[in-house]
């Protein structure tokens, strides 16, 4: 029996929910809408019904948004690596301010003082990071490479992307003949890709082990394109180079935070921002927020590969940098030897524990800076201010464990003195944010 098309309907849209789609209501039930702005008037197409709300996508806009633009990317409205293509980025910042306002008054019952002006930065070919799904499509004897549609499992076959870093997107007509060209072309499952400010690297995640000849064509195909070569046959920690040598300098990358003078080292799998234009002034934006003094001692949280800590070394007497990652620690040691900063520590500690029992348990400090992973640092905001510190600046990448956090701050007796959002990453509704407190106020 053949499947009825799913009924199509005229919606106004009346807000945008905290994913980017439109929010619109039907027949007393709300309608989640692809591709659709608040104000607009839009037939849309439903893709799917649920028990407490349906999803549909604009097939016409009947009357747009002054917000609306025109796409950058011809895959915008099935690609799901984006979702806010057709919004001005003015529009994407207004719309992501308001989420973080929105949460923190619904999470912590709190608003700042006064907004920060949006951090934004080029807002195309701007990703440095990415993971790709591989897919062999045998009917059609033609390998895919891309990000997964909206609303699927399928990818979407990408020539070219408009917010990945142009060196690799203007690479994956070219890349995807070398993975067709492979004996094992159906067991290559992803692609990692990392960008440093000259280098390049790709971690080709394969299900079997390659063959000699099929390593060799990936190693050849990257050196020719100035690539380096990495394969993945498990976890993270299965990450090598292809030519299977003993770690070298080519095993790093590297990304400069001029204003600090600094040159920052990592490996492709680490994490890193994936906005390079965004983190350089984030970087700057915090060391400023945190009104550092050359007497001052400074506690750098979930400190990573000492994207903050370092250049916080240049401006404090002594820095103190803590991240759950042995590995990561010693990456963040590693880049501070190599600029010769020693009134530098690093410890490798579990920040989501109970922190009494802290090596840090005792210590006093002038400045904290935390920037948490998306579940946010609830403990160590039950703990902060054992640590005397009158100046905190949180880095945030989700809104909602932000406004969790500050109300916690808030009863221990910190103020939200203000607030702002990063545009980290441009065109989706992933919402990057900073925010400083200050006790007392």
């Amino acid at each position: 029996m053949s499947r009825q098309p799913l009924p199509q309907h005229e919606l106004k849209i009346e807000a945008l929910s905290h994913e980017g789609r439109g929010i619109a209501h039907h027949e007393g039930k709300v309608v989640f809408v692809d591709a659709a702005l608040p104000g607009e008037t839009v037939r849309a197409a439903w893709i799917r019904r649920q028990r407490r709300f349906d999803e549909a996508r604009v097939i016409e806009v009947l009357h747009a948004s002054p917000d609306r633009v025109e796409p950058p990317c011809h895959l915008a409205s099935v690609c799901g690596g984006c979702s806010l293509q057709h919004m001005s980025n003015a529009a994407q910042l207004h719309y992501k301010q308001q989420a973080l306002a929105e949460q923190l008054r619904h999470f912590g019952a709190i608003e700042p003082r006064s907004w920060l002006p949006p951090l934004r930065a080029e807002t195309l070919a701007y990703r440095r990071k990415a993971r790709l799904g591989v897919r062999y499509v045998l009917k059609k004897e033609r390998l895919l490479i891309g990000f997964r549609e909206k609303h699927s499992n399928f990818l979407v076959d990408m020539d070219a992307c408009a917010v990945l870093d142009e060196r690799l997107s203007r690479l994956l007509p070219d890349l995807r003949a070398c993975l067709e060209s492979l004996a094992a072309r159906q067991q290559i499952a992803q692609i990692e890709f990392a960008a440093g400010d000259d280098e390049l690297a790709l971690i080709f995640r394969h299900l079997q082990p390659l063959s000699a000849d099929d390593r060799q064509r990936l190693i050849e195909f990257c050196a020719q394109h100035g690539l380096i070569a990495y394969g993945q046959s498990a976890g993270p920690e299965s990450v090598c180079p292809l030519t299977q040598t003993a770690a070298t300098a080519q095993d790093r990358l590297h990304y400069a935070l001029p204003t600090a003078n600094l040159r920052m080292a990592f490996h492709p799998s680490d994490f890193t921002q994936v906005h390079a234009g965004i983190n350089r002034a984030m970087v700057d934006l915090a060391l400023n927020l945190l009104d550092l003094q050359p007497e001052h001692r400074v506690l750098d949280l979930f400190c990573g590969l000492g994207n903050f800590t370092l250049p916080l070394a240049r401006r404090a007497q002594r820095v103190v940098g803590v991240e759950g990652s042995i590995e990561m620690t010693e990456r963040a040691a590693e880049n501070a030897r190599a600029h010769g900063l020693d009134h530098l520590v690093f410890h490798a500690e579990n920040l989501q524990q109970d922190l009494r029992t802290s090596v840090l348990a005792g210590e006093k400090f002038d400045r904290i800076l935390i920037d948490p992973p998306r579940s946010g640092a609830e403990e160590v905001m039950r703990y902060l201010p054992h640590w005397g510190a009158p100046r905190v600046v949180y880095v945030s990448c989700n809104p909602a464990t932000l406004a969790r956090d500050a109300g916690i701050l808030a009863a221990q007796g910190y103020t939200l003195l203000s607030a702002g959002v990063m545009d980290m990453f441009p065109h989706t509704a992933h919402v990057e944010s900073i925010a400083v407190f200050v006790r007392g106020g």
